[in-house]
Parts: structure tokens; sequence; C-alpha cells
């Protein structure tokens, strides 16, 4: 999900195909789906799929999909629409290098006239971090930029990365990496627009894991900086960069929004309910009995929307 404060944004992938569905009451209704488009097989489960966001009067849908799909290939290709009655245009390929996107893993966020776009890419061998940054509202991308490649290789291949823009059109991008025998996140941060990062480990904690734990955590830009959350081992944990990790409660699969009081709201699953803590409570509370891959934005005036997946649908619910 995304909002620009006047309108929330959704999209997911059913099949092959990817849709859109919008909100004008801050996500109390939705108008009816409408495809966006296909474009071969498309990337999903475990964190993969479509994302969105919202810039200069254009919504900007992402996804990776590819010919043969499975793995064998795959590119991210970027849709944007104006007015989704009048169709979608695109898609076109962000990815420089064609077939580079294939693990189906990337995130997109949007802000100060940015629209930034991170994905795990085997341009190489070995699984590193790139990313394409548009000026103009996902219409054309710039060149591929490393954020990031681990001394020992790869980082880690199956986790999300996450993307978002803060003030000024600093770009934070959040990854799990694969370094030293661990899988901690770390956070790369590019204050000149996207054409450089800088690269710091989060939280002071370490997760010793010869694996992918498939999960790689929620990340807003917030107070001039960043807010993170993030699983290690069986915990859901909060940090900023520079700052001692916080334990919210065992879980995972986590997303995160902070409201214009600067309050944080963090949102994951644990044995299958959707749980939901506030900065402000000393415990988590069950937002719903039954949810997966929870999400989490803020919608303007200071409200909370929440998403998840439920059977075979999706459930959006105002939290306040």
């Amino acid at each position: 999900m995304a909002s620009d404060g006047r309108v929330v944004g959704l999209t997911f992938g059913a099949g092959n195909d990817i849709y859109y569905a919008s909100s004008t009451d801050f996500g109390r209704s939705f108008s009816k789906p409408v495809k966006v488009g296909t474009k071969g097989f498309l990337s999903l489960g475990r964190h993969r799929g479509p994302r969105i966001a919202i810039q200069s009067g254009h919504v900007v849908v992402s996804a990776i999909a590819g010919a043969k799909g499975r793995g064998a290939d795959g590119d991210l290709w970027a849709w944007r629409s104006k007015d989704e009655e009048e169709g979608w245009q695109g898609p076109v390929r962000i990815n420089d290098v064609e077939g580079s996107a294939r693990e189906g893993l990337h995130g997109m966020a949007a802000g100060y006239g940015v629209v930034a776009a991170v994905w795990l890419d085997l341009r190489q061998k070995g699984t590193r971090l790139y990313s394409s940054v548009s000026r103009d509202g996902g219409k054309t991308w710039g060149k591929n930029t490393l954020v990031y490649e681990s001394p020992d290789g790869h980082i880690c291949e199956c986790c999300h990365p996450s993307v978002a823009v803060g003030d000024g059109g600093t770009v934070y991008v959040m990854f799990r990496n694969a370094l030293g025998g661990s899988r901690d996140m770390y956070l790369s941060v590019s204050r000149d627009g996207g054409k450089s990062f800088a690269t710091e480990k989060l939280g002071h904690g370490t997760w010793k894991l010869n694996a992918c734990p498939m999960d790689g955590g929620g990340l807003v830009a917030a107070g001039g900086g960043a807010q993170t959350v993030w699983r290690r081992e069986s915990s859901i944990f909060v940090a900023r960069p520079g700052e001692k990790e916080m334990e919210l409660g065992p879980g995972k699969d986590a997303s995160i929004a902070t409201g214009l009081d600067k309050t944080d709201y963090a949102i994951w699953v644990w044995q299958g309910a959707v749980m939901l803590r506030s900065s402000r409570d000393e415990a988590a509370k069950v937002l719903a009995e039954k949810g997966d891959y929870p999400q989490l934005i803020m919608t303007g005036k200071g409200g909370l929307l929440a998403a998840w997946e439920q059977e075979n649908g999706i459930v959006v619910q105002p939290v306040h």
C-alpha cells in the first residue's frame, strides 16, 4: 500500500496479473480492482510481488516477471498512471542488465520528487543489492547503482529489501546481510539522491545462521532519519541507526509506520495471528486472529491503515 495523504493505493498479484485499487476515504472503502498489466510469469510468494508508490501525481506500480519464471529469468518492470480510468503506461524495465532481477525480491518507495527501487541482483556471481531512481514519476529510470556487496561474496539470498525516501530525497535501504556467519540487518543511506550509499549494521546483537529466514522486515523514513523493524531468531525488534534495538515480542514478517506525533507502530505475525504494538504500548495486541504478510501505512491526518492476506483474499482495516 501507499498514500500521498489524499489517495490510498493498493496493489497485489493474482496468478500472473497485477491489480490496483484505490481509496479516497482513508481506506474505509476501495474501488473495484483494475488490471495494471502482465509481463509473463509474475514473481509471488514470501514477500515477492508488486509494490506501489505515489509521486508527482502519478501512481507507480512495480513487479518482477519473466518469460520463463520460477527463477529462470526475471526483470523489474514499472507501470504508471495519472488516472487509472485512462489506463496504465509502460511497462519500462528498471534493471539495466536483462534477467538480473530473477530472484524476484524488490522494494519501491517515493518522496520529495524521487521514486526509488531496490532489488536483489544476480548480474554477477553472488547476490548483490542494486538500486535505480526515477525523477519523473516513474516514466524513466536512471543508471543502476550498486548499493552493497558483501565481502563474503553475497548478501542474504531470499530476504526482501526495503526502501524509503526521506527529507530532501535521502534514500534509505534496508537488507539482510550475510557476513561472518551471521544474517543481520543493515541500513544503506544515500544523501545524494541515490548516487552513492554508506552502510551500517542495525542493532547490537547478531544472528548466527547458515540459512535464509526469508524475512526482510520493514522500514520507514521518519523524524529526519529512519526507523526499522525486523526479525532476529524468533523475535521482532525495532531499531534506529546507531541505537540499541528494542524487542517487541515473538513473531515474523513485520512492517512499520510512524504517525504525525512521532509514535511508531509495528505490525507482525505470531502463531498465525496479526499483532500490533505502538511505541506507547507496553505489550502487543491481537489485531486479527488469522492473517499473513501484514502491511502498515499512514494515510494522512494521522490515520493508520493495516492490510494483510487472509485465506484467498486481502483484508484492509483502519486502525485509528
